[in-house]
Formats: C-alpha cells, structure tokens, sequence
C-alpha cells in the first residue's frame, strides 16, 4: 500500500466513524425520556463518539506503541457500541429497520479494525 492509499484510507475511515457516531446519536434523540432508555442513550453515544475520537488520536500517536494502544480502543469500542445496538434491539426500543443500517456499519467498522490490528502483531 502506497502512502496515497494509506492517507485516502485513514480519511476515509475517519469520515465514517465520524459519520457513525452522529448517526447514533440523531437515531437516539427521537426516543422518549426513561431512566433505562436515557441510561442506554448515554452509554452508546459515548462508546460510539469514543470510536471516532479514538480514531482521530491514532494519527496523533507519539510511537507505534501509543498508535496500536489507541488501535485497540477503536476496535474496543466499536464492539461495545455493537453491544448496546444488539440490546436496544432486543428491549425493542427502536424499530428493527432503523438500525439495521447502524448495525451493518458498526460490524464492518469493527471486522475493519479487527483486520488491521491483527495485521500488526
């Protein structure tokens, strides 16, 4: 991979965590106010803004240790926002349809960043 590629990827993929995490966060707000749904809003809105601000810092890393670190939180994340979309789904707060989108692009984002990590070992 070229340095070109490398660049057009990384922007790339952090336009898409960016635009996941507003995704999230404009698919939440229509819900009512409730102590357990307001409790669920704020835990996925900060695991999935945590993806995208983690991201962001993987470019900033001072070693290759600090960037993988970083790396590792990224795909950690991703997979606690998987968790909270799996259980909205099954408390059935939102209609299934509305978050198939944000499911399917939380496990790429995910299968992504797991793929890159091994790489790295």
């Amino acid at each position: 991979m070229n340095n070109f590629d490398r660049i057009d990827f990384n922007q790339i993929f952090r336009e898409r965590t960016k635009s996941f995490s507003i995704a999230i966060i404009k698919t939440l707000s229509s819900l009512p106010y409730s102590d357990d749904i307001s409790i669920i809003r704020k835990q996925i809105i900060r695991s999935s803004t945590s993806v995208a601000a983690n991201y962001r810092a993987v470019h900033r890393a001072r070693s290759e240790k600090e960037k993988f670190a970083k790396m590792c939180i990224v795909v950690e994340e991703i997979d606690e926002t998987q968790l909270w979309l799996e259980i909205i789904e099954e408390l059935e707060y939102i209609n299934p349809e509305k978050i198939l989108h944000l499911k399917a692009e939380c496990e790429e984002l995910v299968m992504t960043k797991y793929k890159f990590k091994l790489s790295q070992i």
